[in-house]
């Protein structure tokens, strides 16, 4: 068994992250990467820390290791299971009992084991302090157009095609608006966007280029870092524009793929309308709630692209309209996709003699 530093841990090749904390604690936030092997689960981590605030230290620590006990075969075999030929590099919260104990139980069976000095604490401290002094080398070529385009469908078809892009909206696990969370996405909380993004900055950080959406500087749950919302203002905007059936036919793919039960997303599309239902006449109101109801997505798109969207947005749309690098059409994607790859190449001379 070896304690390791994060800055160090950081470096490691060859590593398996545990995880060895509850399965909540896990869901919240962990080190991307980490599979979750718990020491207790959350029931178990409950009744411990009950114990110890009503009877103290010594008393928790005793249940602890009753309930542990026969567990031990089981979780020495799944931390093997897991790492799988790499070295398990195991942490907890504060790098003490839980990780201490795991990494005992592999000792006793031999196996070459990590453990992270000062748990998930000390790499959250670290993301925090690198994205503090994060120097981005790559500049941006970044996608603005309305609501709709496809932006993010192009995204995703240009990391397909091996080129750097930064996924914010993938990242945050929303895709930034008031219908943001609907169908199969899981909005993610600041420490586990904060840790995905260092992750994807480290990925790309010898790229000239980094395609990236014009995304406002806060997303769902989570805020882009300063350093980035003004890397993303110099960067060379690109215009993305697209027919409005096209743009309503991006959007229902977008939300309805993958979305599960038909009820439980009409009710949630139903929660997301009252939301901004205070920027509607009455009769809009009430046709866009009808439509929900009678599960008619395609008109009620329509009439919230044209009455809520496109408003909020036509300034700063006119605004790329005037200065944008490059305006291409989505209506056909592949095309789009191509013309951005096109866009992508023609800037490497450029870059080359900077």
């Amino acid at each position: 068994m070896k304690d390791i530093e994060i800055d160090a841990a950081a470096k490691e090749q060859g590593i398996c992250w545990i995880d060895v904390r509850s399965p909540g604690e896990f869901e919240t936030a962990t080190i991307p990467g980490a599979v979750n092997v718990p020491l207790f689960d959350n029931e178990e981590r409950a009744r411990i820390g009950t114990i110890y605030k009503q009877r103290g230290k010594k008393e928790a620590l005793r249940l602890g290791m009753e309930i542990v006990s026969p567990k031990i075969p089981r979780l020495v075999e799944s931390m093997q299971e897991q790492s799988r030929g790499r070295t398990p590099l195991l942490f907890c919260w504060r790098g003490g009992m839980r990780s201490r104990s795991m990494a005992v139980f592999l000792d006793l069976v031999e196996t070459p084991v990590l453990r992270l000095q000062g748990g998930y604490r000390a790499y959250r401290e670290y993301v925090v302090q690198r994205l503090s002094n994060y120097r981005l080398k790559p500049r941006l070529i970044v996608l603005h157009g309305l609501t709709g385009v496809g932006k993010t469908a192009l995204l995703h078809r240009l990391r397909k095609s091996g080129l750097p892009v930064l996924d914010l909206e993938g990242l945050a696990g929303h895709r930034g608006s008031a219908f943001g969370n609907l169908g199969e996405i899981h909005p993610r909380n600041q420490r586990m966007f904060d840790s995905l993004l260092l992750e994807a900055l480290e990925e790309h950080r010898e790229a000239p280029y980094l395609f990236m959406e014009a995304e406002s500087k806060r997303i769902g749950r989570v805020h882009m870092p300063d350093f980035l919302e003004k890397a993303k203002e110099a960067g060379i905007p690109v215009l993305v524009e697209a027919s409005m059936e096209t743009r309503v036919g991006h959007i229902l793919d977008s939300y309805l793929t993958g979305a599960g039960d038909p009820e439980s997303f009409r009710q949630n599309v139903l929660g997301a309308l009252a939301r901004i239902d205070r920027r509607f006449p009455p009769d809009t109101r009430t046709q866009l709630r009808e439509w929900a109801r009678r599960e008619e997505y395609a008109p009620m798109v329509r009439t919230l692209l044209r009455e809520y969207y496109d408003p909020r947005y036509r300034h700063t749309q006119d605004q790329y309209e005037k200065t944008c690098a490059l305006r291409i059409c989505s209506d056909d994607l592949d095309r789009a996709t191509e013309d951005l790859k096109r866009f992508y190449q023609h800037l490497q001379p450029a870059r080359a003699q900077i």
